[in-house]
């Protein structure tokens, strides 16, 4: 059977992902025959090169449920900007609900200092170095959707640049007279 390039394209971006299962959760429906009872699964899927998703997925078995977690996970993916391929450009804050977070960009050799959830972000997402702090809520989904809030709000140099009409030059080179300040 001959495939066309498309097929072989699918299957090496697969094998290329990494998936965290966050959370399964048992959820009981009372009928009149008593408790009928199915998980829910949180998963997070990456490259490993700053593209990232999440998803949910729920059904009567656990694999099950991993699995449909993990197609809509590769749905919803968005892709972040990292500095230097190891850590975020700026600092930047999140929430989502009650929970809120608090991403913080770090010198090499930091390493992921990251509550459970948030941890599974950045493992998938391919950062290195991070400084996180979770505030408010402790809810795995509540944390995560929070951690993609502050992701989505992430920019590089290049794209403020772009929007403001300069050069990045300009742009980094502001940013490194404030850290020779510090």
């Amino acid at each position: 059977m001959a495939r066309g390039r498309g097929g072989d394209d699918r299957e090496r971006q697969e094998v290329e992902l990494i998936d965290r299962l966050v959370s399964v959760n048992r959820v009981a429906k009372v009928v009149k025959g008593g408790r009928r009872f199915s998980f829910s699964a949180l998963v997070v899927v990456g490259d490993g090169k700053g593209r990232v998703g999440f998803g949910t997925g729920k059904a009567r078995e656990v694999p099950e449920a991993v699995r449909k977690a993990t197609e809509d996970a590769k749905r919803n993916m968005m892709r972040v900007p990292l500095r230097q391929g190891r850590t975020l450009h700026h600092d930047v804050h999140g929430h989502f609900g009650s929970g809120r977070v608090i991403l913080r960009s770090a010198p090499p050799g930091t390493g992921i200092i990251a509550g459970g959830p948030m941890r599974a972000v950045f493992e998938a997402l391919g950062v290195q170095d991070v400084v996180c702090k979770s505030l408010g809520s402790s809810n795995p989904h509540n944390m995560i959707r929070a951690t993609f809030d502050a992701l989505s709000k992430c920019v590089s140099p290049r794209m403020v640049a772009a929007k403001r009409g300069k050069r990045v030059s300009e742009i980094v080179g502001r940013r490194q007279m404030v850290e020779a300040r510090e």
